[in-house]
């Protein structure tokens, strides 16, 4: 009797689920119909002509912009694209950008490549290449323009400081390297930036860093991924099982269906599992720099150093589509070896009137190998904090904003010939940012600002009450300024690396911190104290 009631509620189950499947398949097919059908009407009957190509890519595009921001689909640029972050070699001039109506900016030289002989400048601002004008095209064709295959000769057209030149470029083989600088801070102790989580190239370059400052000397190590926004999950894996041995688990991902369910360990022996580390992390560490931190913390294995990680516990998978097209599309959280999962922000209950994507619940209580206590809920919570000012809203919008980048082209353009030996930027120096903010800069502006320009801009006669809109708009700077002041120690090092950075390259860059970072220097203190650094290891 009971096993023919087990067997009739098992098959009312199956039963249910057949016909819950064939409900959900019914209303995805009806859709593409649905879709199918107004694309073909609207390309018969609409009166002008419509790119088809372009409008199936922002229909895609803006279904999936209410999802996560990982979640995306690529055109056959945009794979391209996406191949040379994930394994950062193409051919092209040796720089990185971003776009605006005027074209393509220079954000990066990279030394010795085409771009760096040739004369380029951060800043400068590429308008035409080979005849033709960059503000004539759509966005999504600007990155193809300087890339291609190696030895083509490229004629460019670029704005400096309101000048036009014209320069020629050739373009190189292009390969970046993970690892832009390692050194040895004192007899004993060693240094390593890790900036991208490079398939492959990254755990190459670190093992081949690692490898060099032992015959050196190394004893103790700094680890920065400061700024690594993260990359390939196994090379994550890798570079963690650097330090701890064989059969560990390092992460865990769940997601909806068994096969995006993985546990993964380490597999190999360990390079240096006894030599004391220090990991260095900020608001900026995420993703696969996240698994590593996070794991090594929760194995008590390193100390971790400097500000709260981003927060990015998402996995993401590539998937082909037809016609060389492909989908990016989050498939499972990770969690770290205690049962952390530090994802920040809950995507799936966005505010639909606002959009505003809600933060993850009180951080739930783990515990390290060594019974320590580690949260969720928000990124890796470092062991020693930074004694940085505590970052307000405002100078997080900053940050974001491209305001640092124009003060610091504007300062460059200014003192042509500036010596960033032991350079340090002053408050003399941080005043003049303030009266950029204040007068010249167009990127940083407040929700307040933008919203007054709005009603400004909808006033018939407005020129009749300019002087009014001028006078209460520079208030409106002032408050949000003000705002940001309480953190000119951050805002003044930002500035000042960017600087150096535009001077002396990435590894001019590298050099100036590795003198004169106060993290790195605590660091150290810390490494060559080992009762501190043990007792912070242990409950």
């Amino acid at each position: 009797m009971k096993n023919r009631k087990f067997l009739f509620f098992g098959s009312l189950i199956v039963i249910s689920l057949f016909f819950s499947f064939q409900s959900r398949f019914f209303e995805i097919a009806k859709q593409i119909e649905i879709y199918n059908n107004l694309f073909k009407e609207l390309n018969i009957n609409y009166i002008d002509e419509i790119n088809p190509g372009d409008l199936t890519d922002k229909a895609i595009k803006n279904t999936l912009k209410n999802l996560d921001p990982y979640t995306n689909f690529y055109n056959e640029q945009d794979v391209e694209d996406a191949r040379i972050r994930r394994e950062g070699e193409y051919g092209g001039i040796g720089i990185s950008t971003f776009y605006t109506k005027k074209g393509i900016v220079v954000s990066e030289i990279y030394k010795g490549f085409s771009a760096d002989k040739a004369g380029l400048k951060v800043g400068d601002i590429i308008t035409t290449v080979n005849g033709q004008e960059l503000a004539t095209l759509e966005r999504s064709q600007f990155s193809q323009m300087l890339k291609g295959v190696p030895g083509k000769q490229l004629s460019l057209q670029i704005e400096r400081n309101g000048q036009t030149k014209s320069v020629s470029v050739k373009l190189d083989k292009v390969i970046l390297d993970p690892v832009p600088f390692y050194d040895m801070i004192d007899a004993e102790t060693g240094y390593i930036v890790l900036t991208r989580f490079i398939s492959q190239k990254a755990t190459e370059s670190v093992v081949n860093a690692l490898g060099d400052l032992k015959k050196r000397g190394m004893k103790k190590l700094v680890f920065d991924l400061r700024y690594n926004p993260g990359g390939s999950l196994f090379d994550a894996i890798n570079i963690t099982n650097l330090f701890i041995p064989k059969g560990l688990k390092v992460v865990d991902t769940r997601g909806k269906t068994p096969k995006n369910s993985r546990t993964y360990k380490t597999n190999r022996e360990p390079l240096d599992a006894e030599i004391p580390l220090v990991i260095l992390i900020n608001g900026r560490s995420a993703s696969a720099s996240e698994i590593v931190s996070g794991a090594l913390q929760d194995y008590d294995r390193a100390v971790i150093m400097g500000e709260r990680s981003f927060g990015k516990g998402l996995v993401q998978r590539s998937f082909d589509l037809s016609y060389g097209t492909q989908m990016k599309i989050t498939i499972s959280k990770y969690y770290t070896p205690s049962g952390r999962c530090i994802q920040e922000l809950d995507y799936a209950n966005r505010d639909p009137k606002t959009g505003e994507v809600p933060k993850f619940s009180d951080a739930t209580e783990f515990t390290t190998q060594n019974g320590r206590k580690v949260y969720d809920g928000g990124g890796v919570t470092p062991d020693i904090t930074s004694n940085f000012s505590k970052k307000t809203a405002q100078t997080d919008e900053l940050l974001k904003s491209r305001a640092l980048f124009n003060f610091v082209t504007d300062f460059t353009y200014q003192n042509p010939n500036l010596s960033v030996e032991n350079y340090t930027f002053s408050p003399t120096n941080f005043n003049q940012f303030k009266d950029y903010l204040l007068r010249k800069d167009t990127a940083f502006v407040s929700k307040e600002e933008k919203l007054f320009r709005e009603a400004y801009e909808s006033v018939e006669n407005n020129k009749k009450i300019v002087s009014e809109y001028n006078a209460i708009i520079q208030q409106l700077k002032a408050a949000k300024i003000a705002k940001v002041l309480v953190n000119e120690d951050l805002i003044s090092k930002e500035i000042e690396n960017e600087i150096v950075e535009r001077y002396a390259y990435k590894e001019g860059m590298y050099k100036h911190l590795f003198k004169n970072d106060i993290t790195i220097k605590n660091a150290v203190t810390l490494l060559n104290t080992p009762k501190k650094y043990n007792s912070i290891l242990k409950k």
